[in-house]
């Protein structure tokens, strides 16, 4: 439905009613083999998938009005920095292909264009930063996710929101998997024996904050490049270990969250 999905919601909720807010693609792959589509059917179908997993039925939670407002200015920033790619790469692509002076006319061309977006990006950085600091839980949050090293403000604001403050996905292993990091085995006896992958059904824009991260961390010093070019080393495949360093990162920021104490790099865990 869209954005109509969020009108939908703040109307059924205000009516009193228990919502069930489900994933389209989990209810379609539930029904096997299907044929043929219209209104009629696709309600049967939902009927149909709501009462055989009933028993794991989980009732949607609205985020609180702080939340929304993260989400939309988090969308509104993805798409500054999406506009200012879009201008601003094919510039630099096209470097060593024309000529010098034309190079120049071209950047002076698109230079107030990119000023422009770079100081809107900044600026909506700004109210989210001022939204996050007014808030005590937010704040607290903030400050834990971004103690681990490779988790920037972009990344920490998303986990926030995607997750309604930790609420909504509270296990590392569920966030590895929504966030499109987690590896699957392609597996069935002697005869198939695919290699493991992650799966492509993933909230695309986590999977690119946790890379970026995980690129991030690999570069500094730390454990977590010794980690890397110790794996690489071995002969593991480069982008698997990639992936997870990118698990690593989630698991470090929810075990943060847990305890309530900021990443300590020399932390070790008690013996029992």
């Amino acid at each position: 439905m869209g954005i109509y999905n969020a009108h939908l919601l703040e109307f059924l909720h205000k009516a009193g009613l228990s919502i069930w807010l489900e994933n389209s693609s989990q209810i379609k792959q539930s029904g096997g083999m299907q044929r043929g589509k219209n209104d009629t059917v696709d309600a049967q179908r939902i009927a149909e998938y709501a009462y055989r997993f009933r028993d794991q039925m989980r009732l949607w939670e609205p985020p609180r009005q702080i939340i929304q407002q993260l989400a939309f200015l988090s969308a509104a920033r993805q798409r500054l920095i999406q506009a200012h790619n879009l201008l601003a790469g094919p510039l630099a692509e096209q470097e060593s292909f024309v000529g010098t002076s034309l190079q120049k006319q071209l950047q002076a061309t698109a230079k107030k264009s990119l000023t422009a977006l770079k100081g809107e990006q900044k600026a909506i950085d700004n109210q989210i930063d001022n939204l996050i600091h007014k808030d005590v839980r937010l704040k607290e949050l903030f400050a834990l996710m971004i103690s681990v090293p490779g988790v920037g403000p972009a990344t920490a604001t998303e986990i926030i929101v995607a997750t309604n403050e930790m609420k909504a996905i509270s296990d590392p292993k569920k966030m590895a998997c929504h966030a499109g990091v987690a590896p699957f085995e392609y597996r069935s006896g002697t005869s198939i024996r695919g290699k493991t992958r992650v799966s492509h059904q993933a909230r695309k824009r986590l999977k690119s904050l946790f890379h970026l991260g995980a690129m991030s961390a690999i570069r500094a010093k730390g454990e977590l490049q010794d980690y890397y070019q110790r794996k690489v080393k071995e002969g593991k495949n480069k982008m698997l270990v990639l992936n997870a360093v990118r698990n690593k990162l989630i698991h470090r920021i929810y075990a943060v969250v847990e305890r309530g104490e900021k990443y300590d790099k020399n932390y070790t865990p008690a013996l029992v």
